[in-house]
């Protein structure tokens, strides 16, 4: 089974940035979708973004558009997550995940591997 490595989480104000990294180990990952998904307490895990690894065809919650940028590089096997503008609403642990292959990413239902999580705090 593939391993998933997230990094990059941290402590960050309103309006600031981080960059979250996803590295895939043992096996490629080509071939499947990918995304990253958030839980905080209390509330379901949601979808943050996704992309295929056919033609990187990206998607992204309504909550992240415009401010979330997911893409992938196929040599380092990695799935990166860049975090802009920020709010104290984006604090939660974010997973990256496998989705099945060939199907398009899009509930955590579909995912088949997940990350062990990366705590992303955003303060007022």
């Amino acid at each position: 089974q593939v391993q998933l490595v997230e990094s990059g989480g941290g402590l960050v104000q309103a309006g600031g940035s981080l960059r979250l990294s996803c590295v895939a180990s043992s096996r490629t990952i080509a071939g499947y979708p990918m995304g990253w998904f958030r839980h905080d307490p209390g509330k379901e895990r949601d979808i943050v973004a996704t992309i295929l690894w056919s033609d990187s065809t990206t998607f992204y919650a309504d909550s992240v558009k415009d401010r979330f940028s997911i893409s992938r590089d196929n040599a380092k096997n990695t799935v990166y997550l860049e975090m802009a503008s920020l709010k104290p609403e984006d604090t939660a642990v974010y997973y990256c995940a496998q989705g099945r292959y060939g199907t398009v990413l899009r509930n955590s239902g579909q995912v088949i591997n997940w990350g062990q999580g990366t705590q992303v705090t955003v303060s007022s």
